[in-house]
């Protein structure tokens, strides 16, 4: 049975004391090391090279969150779990920035938290289940704002241009598809190119496939 290598990091003495309580009942599980703040986390990670740190977010002398970033760094397969009290979208999405493998909240169960560690030592990555729809939210988010950028300053109907000439249709075909006659279509055709700083109808077809223009029309972000 391989033995996962455990590190906990927490400011507070009693919870450090706990942790290792419960995590050594497991014969599969030995705390290498403990520390009260975010520079001896990262100092001892380097000196024990931990399989696990799990990790608390509000640390004396910087924060869990960058002492992730900066274990991650310097220790590729050591995997970090965040356990904290804190469920705040905003810590959650920085934590994951900086290389978390989990981040499960202080109310989860013992046997919750053994299988998260069990989970992250095999390479899986771990979201308390009651923050994913918030996460979920955020990157759905943030795809919608990364597609409207991409066609931020067209019109509605050369959007509708640019979804056809990516899916290869000539000017007459794109005229005769929107009820336009082919000069306007053209007038278009240059409108766009201009806008988005193209040269030609290909570049522009590759443009729009590559920040997919038919989910941006799917979910009416072009709409005026």
């Amino acid at each position: 049975m391989r033995t996962i290598r455990i590190m906990i990091v927490d400011d507070h003495e009693v919870v450090r004391v706990g942790l290792r309580a419960l995590l050594e009942r497991r014969p599969d599980f030995r705390v290498v090391a403990e520390a009260g703040s975010a520079d001896e986390a990262v100092q001892k990670a380097l000196d024990h090279r931990p399989d696990v740190v799990v990790m608390d977010i509000r640390l004396p002398g910087g924060n869990g969150i960058e002492a992730t970033r900066r274990i991650v760094e310097a220790l590729p397969e050591t995997r970090v779990i965040m356990l904290t009290s804190y469920a705040e979208d905003e810590l959650l999405l920085e934590a994951i920035e900086a290389g978390a493998s989990g981040y499960v909240l202080k109310q989860i169960g013992s046997d919750e938290l053994v299988m998260a560690i069990e989970r992250v030592a095999r390479g899986e990555a771990l979201i308390d289940p009651s923050i994913t729809p918030r996460l979920l939210r955020h990157v759905r988010a943030a795809r919608r704002s990364a597609l409207a950028s991409a066609f931020k300053d067209l019109t509605e109907q050369e959007l509708r241009v640019l979804a056809l000439i990516a899916e290869g249709k000539t000017n007459r075909e794109i005229a005769q598809i929107l009820f336009l006659s082919e000069g306007t279509v053209r007038n278009y055709v240059s409108s766009i190119l201009s806008k988005l700083g193209l040269s030609n109808r290909a570049e522009a077809a590759a443009y729009a496939v590559e920040h997919n223009i038919k989910a941006y029309l799917d979910e009416g972000l072009g709409s005026a």
